[in-house]
């Protein structure tokens, strides 16, 4: 009697990098992730894991310290309402927001150069800075051709982000759109 076996096919046979994992979540937890998957706000429970895995990685949330002591790299970093740090800002005299700016720019080049490894001047490496700064709440930055645009600002004020833009990046940039989304176009890359 002859028995009916097929080959298992070579692209089966060769082991997979992906591995299956199983999570238990409380009722309570598995009821908030199926009311964000029912409103919209995320797509399944896998992209949602995916999410959070990549904002873990992200933001380094390994060296947080609970509770209230969050760490990024080298810098401690607070969960503030925009509106306090907007009140916060408001109290700088018009005259020194750009100068502020600046010390809080250069201030955000120590701190992504240490995390990173990147020097944040080098304009190859802007794309990993604004990963970085997205990833931490200052806003949506692109950069096209000649103008850095700045959507979504953590800060209300076009003259702070010229100031933090030009501390962290070494450039020189003039103000092209003083509203929400900021646009600057880049004058002058500073030799370090």
């Amino acid at each position: 009697m002859q028995r009916n076996i097929r080959e298992v096919p070579y692209v089966l046979k060769q082991r997979s990098t992906t591995k299956r994992t199983t999570i238990i979540l409380e009722n309570r937890e598995r009821e908030f992730v199926e009311s964000l998957i029912a409103d919209g706000k995320e797509a399944g429970i896998k992209p949602l894991i995916s999410k959070m895995l990549d904002i873990y990685k992200n933001l380094m949330i390994s060296d947080w310290h609970f509770p209230g002591e969050y760490y990024c790299g080298i810098s401690r970093v607070a969960l503030m309402n925009v509106e306090l740090f907007n009140i916060l800002t408001q109290q700088i005299p018009k005259e020194h927001w750009c100068e502020t700016g600046k010390k809080m720019g250069e201030a955000l080049k120590v701190s992504i150069g240490s995390t990173l490894g990147v020097e944040s001047s080098t304009q190859a490496n802007w794309e990993k800075v604004f990963e970085r700064l997205k990833a931490q709440g200052f806003g949506n930055f692109q950069l096209k051709d000649k103008f850095l645009l700045l959507k979504t600002p953590f800060i209300n004020e076009s003259e702070i982000w010229r100031g933090i833009m030009e501390g962290l990046l070494g450039v020189e940039l003039e103000t092209r759109n003083p509203s929400p989304p900021f646009v600057f176009e880049l004058r002058k890359h500073k030799q370090s």
